[in-house]
């Protein structure tokens, strides 16, 4: 009878070490996370390495892919939960969701800049009468180089604006004539400038950009995390961690460059640490969130709908597409 006993108590002893073992292990939630081979997810490569490790606190899958719109039909359908994306595509897919999605952080501010071989470039002012590539009709860069410029009293007719597929291309008219005058974002500017001693960042965007707007305006917006509003209705306090998750990983890209460059490599968005190490500190990472994230934000996209209503998909997010963790 002694021994029954004994071995019941030990029963209980086993059965309690293990759900304390499983209450320390367990994950708060299952994230479906999409994001882009670009500058939008260099702060979550941090997260995504500790992810793959065990270490955090949700459970995350990552899906990577080279454009947005192999990713935003995925969240639409409910096979993602949350993705990475340019700032103008998280309002078009607000409007085209009727409103079934919201922005949680601003994860990259501009990484846009204007490059030439030529020392006669250093304002806007210097582009009248100048031809600049760069790719895109009617994307962000050119929508942000035209307000720049109207901002800086130059009409249209000014300038020659000549378009490009890809940025690959424009980099190759940079090798062929360093005193072509081009619109690049990071990291193809660093992989240019690295190409040809010659080139040189001659004007940041993001800084024309500030100095245009005045304190207290707008900023130059790259990229945006949203989620789907169902998944944030059902998992409230795993989105706030995220945020937590999120902010550390950004903080760590800040304070270990060559830990990043490296991993910057293995998830295929920049082919060579070096690049890298040079690249990053200009692609203006960041994770922010709450009012200022809406100010920023709602900003930017306030001068792309008067440049264009559909490159914001046609009006104007409501409030409800500014997550302020309440």
């Amino acid at each position: 009878m002694k021994n029954l006993r004994k071995l019941q108590v030990l029963c209980l002893l086993l059965a309690g070490i293990l759900l304390l073992g499983g209450c320390g292990s367990s994950k708060t939630a299952d994230f479906r996370v999409g994001a882009l081979k670009g500058p939008t997810t260099i702060g979550l490569l941090q997260l995504m390495e500790k992810a793959e490790n065990n270490e955090t606190e949700n459970t995350y899958t990552f899906t990577m892919a080279v454009g947005a719109d192999e990713l935003t039909p995925l969240l639409v359908q409910g096979e993602l939960d949350m993705v990475l994306v340019p700032a103008n595509v998280a309002a078009i897919l607000y409007n085209k969701t009727q409103g079934g999605i919201c922005v949680v952080d601003i994860n990259t501010l501009g990484v846009l800049y204007i490059v030439s071989g030529s020392e006669a470039i250093n304002s806007f002012e210097d582009l009248r009468g100048k031809t600049i590539y760069l790719t895109g009709k009617g994307t962000t860069p050119d929508l942000a180089l035209q307000y720049l410029l109207s901002a800086n009293g130059i009409d249209l007719s000014e300038v020659s604006l000549e378009y490009r597929s890809e940025a690959t291309e424009i980099a190759a008219l940079l090798a062929e004539n360093p005193e072509n005058i081009a619109v690049l974002p990071q990291p193809f500017v660093t992989v240019a400038c690295a190409q040809n001693e010659q080139l040189a960042i001659r004007i940041s965007m993001t800084e024309e950009w500030e100095r245009v707007q005045g304190d207290g305006g707008s900023r130059l917006v790259t990229g945006v995390t949203v989620v789907r509003k169902e998944f944030l209705e059902e998992n409230p306090e795993a989105v706030k961690l995220f945020l937590t998750e999120h902010a550390e990983s950004t903080r760590y890209t800040e304070t270990n460059l060559d830990e990043t460059a490296a991993l910057c490599v293995k998830a295929e968005i920049i082919a060579n640490e070096n690049v890298a190490k040079k690249a990053i500190p200009y692609c203006n990472i960041t994770c922010m969130t709450g009012e200022e994230m809406k100010e920023a934000l709602s900003g930017y996209l306030g001068v792309l709908y008067e440049m264009n209503p559909e490159s914001v998909g046609g009006s104007l997010p409501e409030d409800d597409f500014y997550y302020l963790g309440k």
